[in-house]
């Protein structure tokens, strides 16, 4: 599979073309997140049930607030601390948001990923990405650039980025924080007794936490 550089993954990108990014969890298979053609064919690559939603990954929180209704208080807490890293927030999504995205629901999992490389092709292309796991749907998560070409090998995908072994190589912790209490659906890199003790700080004290 061909190795792109940045520049060349974000033209790729913006024509609609599918590429392999690294980031710390997992490599990721990206799209135009706003783009439903390129969607669509994420979906069908990946052998994805079109009932299992796909998260967006973002450079900055301008981009958040593009594809979201609200950043509630714990989901503010949880950024503040682990973001850019491998915790995902599920919110309430804008109707510009693809429903292909969402399969149909209301809500859009969002994350800033801690990958240089991947953060400037999402600044580059400047519109979120739509990046599951870089594999077919059902097959183990790849942790290098050489697994995740094995993986999607033949398919009709612009190319991969190859920025190393993954750090963590689990998928990221997704935190749902569209109720009354923010909750754990999925534990991943980022531990569920760090998140909860985030949590149960108030805003300026989880602030500080960082620093």
């Amino acid at each position: 599979m061909k190795r792109l550089t940045v520049d060349e993954a974000v033209k790729a990108l913006k024509n609609g073309e599918l590429v392999i990014v690294p980031t710390e969890t997992v490599y990721g298979l990206a799209a135009d997140g706003l783009n439903e053609q390129a969607i669509k064919n994420l979906y069908e690559v990946k052998g994805r049930p079109a009932g299992k939603p796909i998260m967006m990954q973002v450079s900055d929180l301008q981009m958040v607030r593009k594809i979201v209704k609200t950043i509630p208080s714990a989901a503010e807490k949880i950024i503040d601390k682990f973001w850019p890293g491998p915790v995902s927030l599920v919110l309430s999504k804008k109707a510009s948001v693809s429903s292909i995205l969402s399969a149909g629901g209301s809500t859009i999992g969002v994350r800033m990923p801690n990958h240089q490389l991947t953060l400037e092709i999402i600044r580059k292309v400047g519109q979120p990405l739509a990046v599951p796991s870089a594999n077919i749907s059902g097959q183990k998560s790849p942790r290098n650039a050489e697994q995740a070409a094995e993986s999607l090998k033949g398919l009709p995908i612009a190319g991969i980025v190859d920025g190393g072994d993954c750090q963590f190589g689990i998928e990221s912790t997704i935190v749902d924080c569209t109720g009354d209490e923010p909750k754990i659906l999925r534990k991943g890199a980022i531990g569920e007794d760090q998140i909860m003790a985030i949590l149960k700080m108030p805003v300026s004290q989880a602030d500080q936490a960082q620093h």
